[in-house]
């Protein structure tokens, strides 16, 4: 025996909370073989966690698997609090992104989906979370209509697999209920939602995950916040005066310095109409100029700006987001957001510390 064949063993036991291994995840700390005895702590991050007795029957079954003669002995510890390991309960997933707008009606679901696979374009490891519980759109987009999450059990828990469309991993309340049936939840139930969304989903290592929000300044937005520290937020609006208003609120939630998610910038959906038989025309339908203002206001970028292209509304209905056809005016400017949303992410984790899960209380 020695410390890489048994880091080897136990890679095979599962952390219940995030489902990667356990060396991966860093839980294993102090590991001293002596003789045919193995010590080692196991870093957790309470004390009365839930299965705690089947992680370590768990970790002695890989490690007496391989060495019959072990005395396996594991000590369980808690994170320290304020520790760089308990400030997500998903470690494995690098960035959160949230994708807010104000108001309904303004493309929101349709700028997250198509940033999501954009990110992916561009070889990030994406996943997309479909926090806008009461009008789910994401499985209309992603051709996921009607399929179900699996489940697995991971060290006596029992977790959901995202599905996968166009290879990138998504969870929606619109797979687990019935296509027609109406969401009646209230906020304490909202709230247990989206927390089992990142408590119970079994979602591979990402780079960014994408959960796009419903509008307004509600309960989900408030439990996102209060559930894992969001890298930023990208907000949606329309040229129009209407919309911009509403966006402004939802900024301001944001920036509240209880709050303090940074704004990574704003894109501008429907900014003009261009007929595909003319790309070169703009007919400027909802006004000019909201995207700047707004970007202006929350001393942010304009990510973009995207057309109203009739291709944009038909790959959402088929389920082929229009990101994803290539070498049209649509696909170019999905992926310039995405290119620009990549830099902005890149500046805001070099320039500005993590964030930190907002607690209400203080």
């Amino acid at each position: 025996m020695n410390k890489e064949s048994i880091l080897n063993a136990l890679r095979k036991v599962r952390d219940p909370q995030t489902g990667q291994d356990l060396v991966a995840v860093q839980m294993i700390q102090d590991l001293m073989i002596e003789g045919n005895h193995v010590n080692f702590k196991l870093v957790v991050p309470s004390l009365q966690m839930q299965g705690k007795a089947e992680l370590n029957f768990a970790c002695i079954e890989a490690i007496v698997a391989e060495y019959p003669q072990a005395d396996v002995n594991v000590h369980f510890v808690a994170r320290t609090p304020g520790s760089q390991e308990s400030t997500s309960i998903v470690p494995h997933i690098k960035n959160i992104i949230a994708v807010a707008s104000g108001k309904g009606g303004v493309g929101k679901s349709t700028v997250a989906v198509n940033l999501a696979l954009g990110l992916q374009q561009l070889g990030a490891k994406v996943g997309i979370m479909d926090a806008d519980v009461y009008g789910p759109s994401i499985p209309t987009m992603l051709g996921l209509v009607g399929q179900r999450p699996k489940v697995k059990d991971v060290t006596g828990k029992i977790k959901m697999l995202p599905l996968i469309a166009h290879g990138m991993q998504s969870i929606s309340i619109g797979n687990i209920i019935e296509p027609d049936q109406a969401v009646v939840l209230r906020g304490p139930r909202l709230a247990a939602v989206i927390k089992q969304f990142f408590n119970d989903v079994l979602w591979e290592p990402l780079d960014f995950l994408i959960v796009d929000l419903p509008p307004g300044t509600g309960d989900v937005q408030l439990t996102l916040v209060q559930t894992v520290p969001v890298t930023g937020v990208v907000l949606v609006t329309t040229p129009q005066e209407v919309a911009l208003a509403d966006a402004v609120k939802a900024m301001h939630m944001f920036q509240l310095p209880q709050i303090n998610v940074p704004i990574l910038g704003v894109v501008e959906n429907m900014s003009w109409f261009t007929p595909e038989e003319l790309p070169n025309n703009k007919y400027y339908l909802f006004g000019q100029g909201g995207g700047k203002k707004l970007a202006h206001s929350s001393n942010s970028v304009l990510l973009g700006q995207v057309p109203i292209v009739q291709g944009i509304r038909e790959g959402g209905d088929a389920g082929v987001p229009a990101v994803l056809k290539t070498g049209t005016i649509m696909a170019d400017a999905f992926l310039n957001v995405a290119k620009n949303t990549l830099r902005q992410i890149a500046v805001r984790n070099e320039m500005m510390e993590p964030t930190r899960i907002v607690n209400m209380g203080e």
